[in-house]
C-alpha cells in the first residue's frame, strides 16, 4: 500500500501508518525524510519558495522509497515461510548432502530455525546424528527406504 500524506500534514486516507521499520538506501526512515523535508520548508526563503512541483516530487520520491522497502521486506518474509514450509516436508525423507568429495546420506529427523533460516538433523544409516545442515545443502531428495 503507498504512503501518501494530505495538505494537512497526515496520512492519506487509507495510507499505512509509516511506523514500520522500512529505510531508504540512506538508513533513514520515511519519516525522518519527511522531516527533512518538511525542514526544508520551514527555512526556504520566503523570496524564492519552493517550487510546488518539486516538493511534490520529493514527496512522491520518498513514498516510492518507503513502499520499495516494504515489498522487500514483504518478499523476505515470503521466501523465509517457504524456506519453512520446504525444511518441514523434508522430515522422514532421506536427502543427500555433499561433504568434500564424498557424500552424507540420512534421514532427516529435526528442523531447527536460527536467524529464521532452516537447519536440518540427520540420522544416518550408522545411527549418528549430523546437525546445521543448511536447507540449501541438500542436492538429492528421496522417500525413506
Amino acid at each position: 500500500m503507498m504512503q501518501g500524506v494530505d495538505p494537512i500534514g497526515g496520512p492519506a486516507p487509507g495510507a499505512a501508518s509509516g511506523k514500520g521499520n522500512a529505510t531508504d538506501a540512506f538508513g533513514l526512515s520515511f519519516e525522518s525524510l519527511l522531516k527533512i523535508v518538511l525542514t526544508q520548508l520551514t527555512y526556504q526563503d520566503p523570496l524564492k519558495p519552493m517550487d510546488n512541483f518539486q516538493f511534490v516530487s520529493q514527496l512522491a520520491q520518498f513514498s516510492q522509497i518507503q513502499q520499495a522497502q516494504t515489498t522487500n521486506d514483504n518478499l523476505k518474509a515470503l521466501v523465509s515461510a517457504q524456506a519453512t514450509s520446504q525444511a518441514a516436508s523434508l522430515l522422514g525423507k532421506q536427502v543427500d548432502i555433499p561433504a568434500g568429495a564424498s557424500v552424507i546420506s540420512g534421514k532427516v529427523i529435526a528442523v531447527a530455525f536460527a536467524d529464521g533460516l532452516p537447519n536440518l538433523t540427520l540420522e544416518l544409516e550408522n545411527e549418528q546424528t549430523v546437525s546445521n545442515i543448511p536447507l540449501s545443502s541438500v542436492t538429492q531428495i528421496r522417500e525413506d527406504d
